[in-house]
């Protein structure tokens, strides 16, 4: 048994004082950017599920490095956010202090495991040289028009006594809508906030993800958040009135089959459009419907209510009149809030109508009971009989945009980014407002944090800055000034910082984002080859950062609109109940212990070798016991001792035939499986190799010294040790050259037969090569399928010509 503390001290001394893995871009080398999602530090440290996707990017890039890339693979510190402010309130510290000794442990458990960072590339959101530039970029937001402070409607989190972005609420089991951090009820609150505009590059959000090797699936959330209809936005006059009622719709061919109108209670025309005789009654429905919650309302669509308001809208083609009410099933914020109902074919339409006892007109020809859904062909529609839905919709989009009735509308899901947070350990928004609270925005970055003592939240939704009169005013040429109080939520620093670390100096500074110098670097180094991290982060970190660059695509500051070419989500350690490892259900594994009892390498090749890269998987400790019983294995073969009983012959024609097939065998599928991230299966081919170096007991210096590198992508410390006991004098095993195969070397020690029928062929088998006749037939006659082709019947020849074929004729 190999003693692992040692050997993992000795390298990662070694490493540091020799600068190994110090980043200089090798011009005459390709480049490869691999990329983590950089982790909070929080205080609780790293446990054994964490280290998966590191390991993975890890891998990667020492691949990748010993096959001839310059490689950037950096690392840093996601630090301003909630939960530090929130550990910091509960713990009576300051969250400066306590993040930076945070920081120091996660720094020093990333160093345990092995992995080829160059500290001096880190970024930590939040230093002031790095933020400086997370606020100049809210300014360009700012100076094209994406980001602007207005009185919304907002998600407010009482328990955390914060504004949460609509990304940041999720629905519990319960249908609850609360904070994704603590989980806490989230209500609707109208508050003064800033926004970005996200929406304005809805479009290219999802366009650009064609160009992306993402999975499908993470592309699918996307679209799906982002929510792009394509419809028709159609003006409904009112009666007695110059208002008119905006419907979006993606079914204009059902026009002729409209009976009614209804509003959400909370549209803006409801009052307007509301008698005398049925205020009262719309009153108190509205009333009634302001006090649900979220949750309520959705289930209250199921149970349909509604009130007739007195007025009557026309139908813009039949010029028809018709009654307008108010509804719980018209949801507030989404679309024109307006909906025309087409009861015959439309679920919801159809059961308010019922309801009410509304006229319901069939407008496409079927004998199955209505609601009708489906496709079909156009009656009771005047110009737009006999046309299927596809034609009929074409032909009257375009009688309506002829006619000057609408128009061709895209409408989104997505909102636009509540960017304001009413906390404390956040990026400052460099914003003045004057006596007129007209916006002067601040050049003079960065702007810091003011020392506060008490940056508790207020319990109003005002910031904690408020309380630092010194920062909050400020006079310029005589005239007095204010502060903006928001701070920036925990995503603003996450948004660019991959840029950041292309930027970052070994003397802490920042080369200029907006630098002639940055562009070149970008140029030569985006986009980011390869990023890993979880597919958690698909709507929040994934879109907003999208979203910030094509913002510095537009304005020129990066040359090419996407940051990350390809994503790989990794699935996630579960603890050994099979459940999410949390300190809440006490199923966590410290890492730290772990990396101390058994090496940092076992936890390294045990979380790969678990199962594929991206699949969830449970943790068994006596798996992680076996794979450091296969490292001692490979460890005792490069010993030298009696004990192995392995003789070291390095005349390779000298070399037993069938281990130069195995090495190159493994040689040549190792590099496969690394380029199609299939580590595990990278790691049994190393298993089956090992085991034939026992079997054949000859051990090749330059054989098992490349054996060593490979090995030394998924074990960096016992690879180096391995590779230096043969080469003693050499430099470190990263900076070595990934092997080469010999396919003339390479021989299948299997053969694919065909087994044939009276000349069909009805199976193949897998055998070993060069199997006599009879061992070849009796495995043939063994097969299921040939078995039941054969039946009962006599066999009354058989031919069979080695390795190539076997025909059994009946």
């Amino acid at each position: 048994m190999y003693n692992h503390n040692k050997i993992e001290k000795k390298w990662q001394e070694y490493w540091i004082k020799n600068q190994t893995f110090k980043f200089k871009d090798e011009l005459d080398k390709p480049k490869f950017y691999i990329l983590d999602m950089f982790p909070y530090p929080s205080g609780a440290g790293l446990h054994v599920g964490h280290p998966k996707g590191y390991t993975a990017s890890d891998v990667i890039s020492r691949f990748k490095r010993l096959n001839g890339y310059s490689v950037l693979h950096p690392i840093g510190w996601d630090a301003f956010g909630l939960p530090a402010e929130q550990y910091a309130v509960k713990t009576n510290n300051h969250p400066k202090d306590f993040t930076l000794l945070n920081i120091n442990n996660f720094r020093k458990q990333l160093i345990s495991l092995g992995f080829d960072y160059d500290y001096d590339k880190e970024v930590n959101t939040t230093d002031p040289k790095y933020f400086r530039w997370t606020q100049w970029i809210f300014i360009q937001l700012y100076k094209q028009g994406l980001a602007e402070i207005k009185d919304i409607d907002v998600n407010w989190c009482e328990g955390l006594k914060a504004v949460l972005a609509n990304e940041e609420v999720v629905i519990n089991k319960n249908g609850e809508r609360v904070s994704e951090i603590g989980g806490f009820p989230v209500v609707r609150k109208p508050m003064r906030q800033w926004v970005l505009k996200i929406t304005q590059y809805a479009d290219k959000l999802i366009d650009g993800l064609d160009d992306l090797d993402w999975p499908e699936s993470l592309k699918n959330i996307q679209k799906k958040w982002i929510g792009r209809t394509e419809g028709t936005n159609i003006k409904f006059d009112i009666e007695n009135s110059s208002d008119k009622i905006d419907v979006f719709t993606t079914r204009i061919d059902t026009i002729y089959g409209v009976s009614y109108i209804v509003l959400s209670p909370k549209h803006s025309l409801v009052n307007k459009l509301t008698t005398d005789e049925h205020k009262n009654e719309a009153s108190k429905y509205i009333e009634e419907y302001n006090k649900l919650s979220d949750r309520d309302i959705k289930k209250d669509i199921k149970n349909k209510s509604g009130v007739f308001l007195g007025s009557y809208a026309i139908n813009p083609i039949t010029k028809q009149k018709l009654p307008i009410y108010i509804s719980n099933y018209v949801v507030a914020g989404v679309g024109t809030e307006a909906v025309m109902g087409v009861p015959a074919h439309d679920k919801n339409d159809y059961e308010f109508a019922k309801l009410f006892n509304l006229p319901i007109v069939p407008v496409i020809k079927t004998e199955e009971s209505l609601p009708y859904l489906e496709d079909g062909e156009h009656i009771n529609s005047d110009i737009l009989n006999g046309l299927n839905i596809s034609e009929a919709t074409n032909k009257m989009q375009k009688y309506v945009i002829d006619h000057n009735l609408g128009n061709k509308q895209v409408n989104y899901k997505l909102k636009d980014w509540i960017f304001s947070r009413q906390r404390y350990w956040g990026e400052p928004i460099p914003v003045l407002f004057d006596e007129n609270n007209q916006i002067i925005i601040d050049e003079n970055l960065p702007l810091l944090l003011p020392e506060l003592s008490d940056f508790k939240p207020s319990d109003n939704g005002e910031s904690p800055l408020l309380k630092a009169k010194d920062w909050l005013y400020v006079n310029i040429d005589g005239k007095l000034y204010k502060r903006d109080t928001n701070t920036m939520p925990q995503w603003a620093g996450s948004c660019w910082y991959y840029l950041g670390y292309l930027l970052k100096e070994p003397n802490g500074n920042y080369i200029d984002l907006d630098s002639q110098k940055a562009k070149e670097i970008f140029k030569r180094w985006l986009p980011v080859d390869i990023y890993i991290g979880g597919v958690e982060h698909a709507v929040l970190h994934l879109l907003y950062s999208r979203f910030w660059h094509h913002v510095l695509y537009d304005i020129g500051v990066v040359d090419k609109p996407e940051p990350f070419f390809k994503m790989l989500n990794q699935g996630l350690i579960l603890g050994e109940d099979g459940e999410k490892m949390s300190k809440s259900k006490g199923n966590t594994i410290n890492c730290s212990e772990t990396v101390e009892s058994h090496g940092a390498d076992t936890l390294r090749v045990y979380e790969l070798f678990m199962g594929p890269l991206t699949v969830s998987m449970p943790w068994k400790t006596s798996a992680l016991d076996g794979t450091r019983k296969w490292l001692d294995r490979v460890y005792r073969l490069y010993e030298m001792n009696s004990e192995n009983d392995v003789e070291v012959i390095n005349d390779e024609s000298k070399l037993d035939k069938n281990l130069i097939v195995a090495y190159n065998t493994l040689v040549k599928n190792i590099t496969n499986d690394m380029e199609n991230f299939r580590f595990n299966i990278a790691i049994s081919n190393m298993m089956v190799f090992i085991n034939q170096v026992y079997k054949y007991k000859q051990f090749n210096n330059k054989i098992m010294s490349n054996f060593a590198i490979m090995l030394s992508c998924f074990a960096p410390h016992l690879g180096e040790e391995l590779f230096h006991i043969i080469n003693p004098n050499a430099s470190s095993v990263a900076w070595q050259e990934w092997p080469k195969y010999d396919e003339s070397k390479i021989q299948s020690d299997t053969v694919k037969i065909p087994v044939s029928i009276n000349n069909k062929v009805r199976d193949v088998i897998e055998v070993l090569i060069d199997l006599d006749d009879e061992q070849l037939l009796e495995i043939a006659l063994k097969s299921e399928n040939v078995k039941k082709n054969i039946g009962t019947n006599p066999i009354k020849k058989t031919i069979v010509v080695k390795n190539k074929i076997i025909n059994i004729i009946i």
